[in-house]
């Protein structure tokens, strides 16, 4: 997915968000990385006609208001309780559950029901184009799930597979016919309509059974409906835990990620690492590039105050018309009585007490944006010292490819299993909170260097890019991490569990969300909301033009 159709995908999910927010009452619900949270914790949506992937925009507007229909109008406890374990039992009864809420949108709302019914209508026909209406079974499972939302809505089926469908509704009705009923009468009680569904989930479950073991051994895990038996189940405990990701949802546990050695672990100042002479021609070619930008600094600086600056007392202003009476002016008052000029009134100013840290991923696919990113911190931190706020421009990076010594000291150790992360972790410095632009400008060049992009261990850095962050005394702290993917060290990829290094920066990133400090995640052509909460795809090929600083500073205002 490109850039501009991230950022639109991201523009709806907000919308949608909103949506959600409105109609469930839950003030914490967000999307991210596609997926509906509620905090820091997914929200579990079994339905499959929920789950919206496609960019038709009524369509994800209808998957969100019936996630909205389902928080506000389904006892999650009551159903759990009630539903089969699984398989074909469950999907069915997840599916009647969600006809149920969507069939109980106030009349004032037809915009919801109409969203509603083109979801509905977009997944029937993905369904039915995709192969599940191929078989005897799947046109079973499709022609219940029309006729049950027909019945509970009161809504037509959906008209492409009508004459599709027909044989089947016939030989269903009078089986259940009784159920079909009995879902309508009682979806206003969800105790009484859960009965139904379970005995007509049952009762077509039985329907599915192979007649001979031969079919069974045809039929077992059949391929069309497959992808609708993965529930989307909730997981980890009620206190707290973070996403996964992918198909992994399940909780990182606190202290459970690990580190080989840290006997190589660095942590360094960009500048000395680059000779004096190319760090002069580096600066060079960064200050070609800003130029060649036209950005305007003092307008940008303007829009940064705006956005971080807070009002404070400096002091009163006196000779006033009205305010408060200035004791100093009365006598002025008793010797000139027409001048009324013996008031004072406090005085305050915008002051930008934050602290802006970019924390820039320096591993090796990030060459190409290497001078996208240097133009772009560059900018902010020109902008940001004319603001008076403070500023930090951090990297991550690897000391070595492919695990380098710490690799070679767990094979000399017998290869353990589980090492942890396996790699010389380097973190650098190119411009720290303490040292004005124009002192650090130098070494902000640095970037521009090749070869110190490696590899990529996010987590650790964030972590690390954050303590600094709370060292320092202000008000405010942001940190915005520039990246292009997911972490990625291939010596920890392949020594430990799937996905380790991605959970790990979600476990960091989510304690550092619920904190005081404020983490932004800016996709350079990538979309990183699976790993923060507040994300922002920037598009690599249009450059650094004021839109892409707009972009962040309406990030940063809604916040």
């Amino acid at each position: 997915m490109s850039a501009p159709e991230t950022r639109r995908r991201q523009q709806v999910e907000e919308l949608s968000a909103a949506a959600i927010r409105a109609v469930a009452g839950t003030p914490d619900a967000h999307f991210r990385g596609g997926r509906l949270h509620r905090g820091t914790r997914p929200v579990p949506m079994p339905a499959p006609h929920l789950r919206a992937e496609d960019e038709d925009v009524p369509s994800f507007r209808g998957a969100a208001d019936g996630m909205a229909l389902h928080l506000s109008r389904s006892d999650r406890e009551l159903h759990k309780r009630l539903r089969p374990d699984g398989g074909v039992e469950r999907l069915l009864f997840e599916l009647l559950e969600q006809f149920r809420v969507e069939s109980l949108v106030p009349a004032g709302f037809p915009g919801v029901t109409a969203n509603l019914r083109r979801r509905h209508e977009r997944w029937s026909l993905s369904a039915h184009r995709n192969g599940l209406t191929e078989t005897a079974r799947g046109v079973l499972i499709y022609t219940v799930a029309q006729v049950a939302r027909a019945r509970i809505t009161g809504e037509p089926v959906v008209e492409e597979t009508e004459d599709l469908i027909e044989a089947t509704r016939a030989a269903l009705a009078p089986r259940l016919g009784a159920h079909l009923a009995g879902l309508r009468r009682n979806r206003a009680d969800q105790a009484a309509f859960a009965e139904h569904a379970r005995a007509l989930a049952e009762a077509v479950a039985e329907l599915l059974e192979p007649d001979k073991p031969e079919d069974a051994e045809d039929e077992e895990n059949p391929a069309e409906y497959a992808l609708l038996l993965d529930f989307d189940d909730e997981t980890g405990s009620e206190e707290g835990g973070t996403a996964g990701l992918g198909d992994h949802h399940g909780p990182v546990a606190a202290g459970s990620y690990r580190v080989f050695t840290t006997a190589y672990d660095r942590e360094d100042r960009a500048g000395p690492l680059v000779r004096p002479e190319l760090l002069r021609e580096l600066r060079e070619q960064l200050d070609a590039r800003v130029a060649k930008q036209g950005v305007n600094v003092a307008r940008l600086a303007r829009e940064l105050t705006a956005v971080l600056a807070e009002p404070e007392r400096s002091g009163w202003d006196g000779a006033q018309e009205e305010g408060r009476i200035d004791g100093r002016a009365l006598a002025r008052l008793i010797a000139t009585p027409a001048d009324h000029r013996v008031f004072r009134v406090e005085r305050t100013e915008p002051v930008a007490d934050v602290l802006v840290t970019f924390l820039i991923d320096c591993s090796g696919s990030m060459k190409a944006h290497r001078e996208t990113v240097a133009v772009l911190v560059d900018l902010f931190a020109r902008a940001l010292d004319l603001a008076g706020a403070r500023c930090e421009i951090l990297g991550f990076t690897t000391g070595a490819w492919h695990g380098g010594r710490a690799r070679r000291d767990w094979l000399r150790a017998g290869r353990p299993t589980q090492p942890g992360r396996l790699n010389e972790r380097r973190h650098l410095v190119f411009k720290d909170a303490a040292t004005p632009w124009r002192r650090a400008r130098r070494e902000v060049a640095a970037l521009l260097k090749a070869d110190l992009f490696r590899e990529g261990i996010d987590g650790e850095a964030l972590a690390w890019a954050a303590e600094r962050a709370r060292a320092c005394d202000v008000r405010r702290r942001l940190v915005f991490v520039l990246s292009d993917g997911s972490p990625m060290d291939g010596a920890t990829a392949l020594a430990n569990e799937e996905r380790y290094l991605d959970r790990h920066l979600v476990q960091v990133a989510d304690g550092l969300e619920r904190s005081d400090t404020e983490v932004y995640g800016i996709g350079v052509g990538l979309d990183l909301s699976a790993y923060y909460r507040r994300s922002l795809a920037l598009d690599a090929a249009e450059g650094t033009g004021f839109r892409a600083f707009r972009e962040i500073l309406d990030l940063i205002a809604r916040r």
